[in-house]
Formats: C-alpha cells, sequence, structure tokens
C-alpha cells in the first residue's frame, strides 16, 4: 500500500471519510508535518530517498501535499513537487521485485508481462504513451525489440516508464481546480511554503536540468567536442575534461560516457574508466566535478561558432537548459 496511487491505498483514504477540517484536530498534526514536508523536499531539492517511517502517514499526507502545493497556484511549483515524487517512487520502484513491479503497472492499466532475467514485455501503446516525452534514441520505438505488440524491456526501463506515468498522474491532480475552503492550519503552512517558493521558483527556471538527453540543444563548443570524439579525432585533455563533465551533469551515466570516447584512436578503456568515474565523484576525492565556465573555455580555444544565445550565458550548462527549454517550446506550439 505504500504507492500513494495505488489501489488499495485509494480506497484506503476513502474508508477513513475524513474531510479537510478534520486537518484542524490535534491528532492530524503529524500528517500535516508530512505533507509540508514533503512539498519543502521539493522546493528545496532535497534528494535524499526514504522508505516512510509509518506507511499510514505517508500514504495520508499525500494527497494533503498535492493540496498544499495546488493551493499555491504556481506551474513551476507543479512541475517541481510532481517530478520529485515521481522519482522518489521510481527509486522505491528499482527494489521491487519483479510481482510487485506488474502489479503497479497494473494500477495504471499497463498491458505488461514478466520474462525471464527481470525482463519484461509492455504493450507498444502503454510504451509510446509514456516514452514518447522522452528524447534519447534508446527510447524510440525502432531502436527497441518488438515482437507480436510487446516491446521488450528492462526492470530498469519499466522504473523509468513508470516514473513519466506517476508523473503526469501528479500533475493531473495539482491541476484540479481546488473548490474547497482550507482550514486555518493550512492555509498558515501554505504560506510558509509560498515564501520559500518565491526565492527558490527563479533558481528552478534556470538550474532545472532537461531530464533528457537532446543533442539539438547542446552549445556550439560541446557540439563540436562530440563531434570529434565520435569521429575519432584527437581532442585535448581539458576538451575531453569539458566534454565528459558536461555529459555526467546533464544526467548521462558513466558507462554511457565511456562508450562515448570507444571511437577515439587511443582509445584504453582503464584508463578512461578510472577519468570518468573520477569525474563523476565515484573515484578518488569524491567530489563531481562541473563542466568549465565559457570564460575559461574561451582561455583553451575550445569556444567556437559561437551563437546569439552564447552571448547571453557564462555556462554550456546554462546554455544547454535554456536552448533545451527553447526547442521543446517550439515543438509544442507546432
Amino acid at each position: 500500500m505504500k504507492y500513494p496511487f495505488s489501489k488499495e491505498a485509494t480506497e484506503y483514504v476513502k474508508a477513513l471519510g475524513f474531510s479537510i477540517q478534520d486537518l484542524e484536530k490535534e491528532e492530524f498534526k503529524p500528517i500535516l508535518d508530512r505533507a509540508e514536508e514533503r512539498v519543502k523536499e521539493a522546493l528545496l531539492g532535497k534528494r535524499e530517498v526514504r522508505r516512510p517511517l509509518r506507511e499510514e502517514i505517508e500514504i495520508l499526507s499525500f494527497p494533503v501535499s498535492i493540496i498544499m502545493t495546488s493551493a499555491m497556484n504556481n506551474q513551476v511549483v507543479k512541475r517541481r513537487f510532481a517530478d520529485f515524487e515521481a522519482k522518489r517512487i521510481t527509486e522505491w520502484l528499482k527494489e521491487e521485485n519483479c510481482e510487485n513491479l506488474i502489479k503497479v503497472a497494473k494500477s495504471f492499466n499497463w498491458r505488461i508481462r514478466a520474462l525471464r532475467g527481470e525482463n519484461f514485455a509492455l504493450h507498444f501503446v502503454d510504451y509510446l504513451k509514456n516514452a514518447v516525452n522522452f528524447n534519447e534514441a534508446k527510447w524510440k520505438l525502432v531502436n527497441r525489440v518488438l515482437s507480436n505488440g510487446e516491446v521488450r524491456l528492462s526492470k530498469n526501463d519499466v522504473a523509468r516508464l513508470l516514473e513519466e506515468e506517476v508523473r503526469k498522474y501528479i500533475e493531473n491532480k495539482l491541476n484540479v481546480k481546488l473548490d474547497i475552503e482550507l482550514p486555518e492550519t493550512l492555509n498558515e503552512r501554505v504560506e510558509k511554503l509560498t515564501q520559500i517558493a518565491s526565492k527558490e521558483v527563479k533558481r528552478f527556471k534556470l538550474e532545472e536540468t532537461p531530464k533528457e538527453l537532446n543533442q539539438e540543444a547542446f552549445p556550439p563548443c560541446i557540439k563540436n567536442l562530440y563531434q570529434s570524439v565520435t569521429k575519432g579525432l584527437r581532442v585535448s585533455h581539458i576538451g575531453r575534461f569539458t566534454l565528459t563533465s558536461f555529459l555526467l551533469n546533464i544526467g548521462l551515466k558513466p558507462e554511457e560516457v565511456i562508450k562515448l570516447f570507444t571511437s577515439s584512436s587511443d582509445f584504453n578503456e582503464r584508463i578512461t574508466r578510472y577519468q570518468v568515474e573520477h569525474i563523476a565523484g565515484a573515484r578518488g576525492s569524491k567530489t563531481r566535478y562541473t563542466s568549465p565556465k565559457c570564460s575559461t573555455l574561451q582561455t583553451h580555444r575550445l569556444c567556437v561558432n559561437k551563437d546569439e544565445l552564447c552571448n547571453k550565458v557564462r555556462h554550456p550548462i546554462t546554455y544547454y537548459r535554456i536552448k533545451y527549454r527553447m526547442l521543446r517550446k517550439g515543438k509544442s506550439e507546432k
């Protein structure tokens, strides 16, 4: 019952039959506290993913946190909360056995079945309705094994697709117009959260890294380095560091970055793995490195083919985030 969107959790909350006004009562304070904490975690970007100490409070605090977030009436905050909650749940899903994972998937009416070795077969329609928002090539249907209308998936693939399903589920809940009067104790907490959000929203817009890789959004300097590496051309040490740290910081896994460098004429897997994992913070000092800023790239003559957006930013990752949103907005307007 730990998943708040599950049939069991929904029926449990309904069976209790409490109203929004009941939240004024002292016995509901732990639920209010946890609901407020959930929203605050999303606002502040707290990435600790933990198992609920008390399942009942975790389940009951979910609809209350939805009400709190909805009452703030801010689309950026709503997206932030939905994304954060979906990612939290995904970490739990990765730990589930195949039987439970299928049970969760079927709560969204997925047509899914287990295969050997923690692999799954999902109806292509259920696959497409979630994978359509992903930009990475591996999610394109043409790059998947398709048999008898079913897509073959790994356990992590299913968890990622469920994350998207959960995110949409939460966003839909948040976009239902609140037609109720909130009790004073709830209003006070919403006001506190609104004050936190007012300080954080501007940062969200600039710092929010897209969930999926989009090479079209690469700044010219990174695009040049990326193309050079994939063509097997020699790239300087600072160039390799720049490309590696950039890709890791926009969400690529170390293994994906290592694979990219296999085209290099001087590729050495042991050395490349060590360097990539060191930059990712998995070795040595455990420090995760960010990519150099634009002024550093100019010093090392890596700043090439500057465009109009380059003149407005000071860091390649900032360029990527802005360009990604511009491209996505352009698609939605077509």
